[in-house]
């Protein structure tokens, strides 16, 4: 897999975090969501083993950004 693609998730990422750091969780939120389908389209495209750790990484990174974007979802 080519590391621009990897470099344009953690460009969403730092999105997604600077959104949450102005408090505009539906906004973060939604972007979120953006970030989650292409990561889960990476992963059905991928099948080498340090691809698949890396996106392994951004899912646990996001799954955290969710918990503190909707902490009434725990």
């Amino acid at each position: 897999m080519r590391a621009n693609q990897f470099e344009d998730l953690k460009h969403k990422v730092q999105e997604i975090i600077d959104l949450i750091a102005s408090k505009d969780n539906k906004a973060a939120n939604n972007k979120l969501l953006e970030v989650s389908e292409a990561l889960d389209e990476l992963l059905d495209y991928s099948d080498e083993d340090e691809d698949l750790r890396e996106i392994s990484k951004y899912q646990v990174l996001l799954n955290q950004l969710f918990q503190k974007i909707n902490p009434q979802n725990e």
